[in-house]
């Protein structure tokens, strides 16, 4: 029995261990060039995004986007990926971002939104992006990717408290 209770002891500890480990490599190799990444990201997007119209505007601010007016939309025939990075790319293969039959149809970096020039962005699904808006705009894209991280590790992509935070403004603002 005491050799039980020391082999259970023994593979907490290296679970606990290997948890704290990957949780490090994560937030000391991988956030800061994603980061990077993604600010150069919006940066771009920003420029070359067109702006919301006016009914795009107001679900902006009915959502609670306190400068609306800075949303850009980028339609592009793949939503970016730092794919030049074998680390980044590997973890986004891991974390189920990018791969074989895999398609992100949108993803926000800070104000800008990217979407696929073949998705229909349906009042919903905008909704969906500009809430990842709110989110970064409450505190900033280097704090939001950080939590996203995390969260997806913790608790995977459906369950991730930024994702489910999002997904109710599908159901919040239907079609009209």
């Amino acid at each position: 029995m005491a050799k039980v209770k020391y082999v259970v002891a023994t593979l907490l500890i290296v679970g606990a261990a290997a948890a704290f480990f990957h949780q490090r490599i994560i937030a000391w190799l991988v956030l800061p060039p994603y980061i990077e990444w993604a600010a150069a990201t919006e940066s771009a997007g920003v420029a070359a995004g067109e702006p919301l119209n006016a009914q795009q505007l107001q679900l902006a601010r009915d959502i609670g986007i306190l400068q609306p007016e800075r949303v850009r939309l980028v339609y592009v025939d793949e939503v970016p990926f730092p794919y030049h990075n074998l680390l980044l790319k590997t973890v986004g293969e891991a974390l189920g971002f990018i791969g074989e039959g895999i398609i992100n149809n949108a993803q926000v970096f800070g104000y800008s939104i990217y979407v696929r020039k073949d998705y229909q962005l349906t009042r919903p699904k905008l909704a969906h992006e500009l809430v990842h808006v709110l989110q970064i705009e409450r505190s900033d894209l280097a704090a939001v990717v950080s939590q996203h991280f995390a969260d997806l590790a913790r608790y995977g992509y459906d369950n991730s408290p930024l994702e489910v935070e999002a997904y109710k403004a599908n159901s919040l603002y239907p079609e009209l």
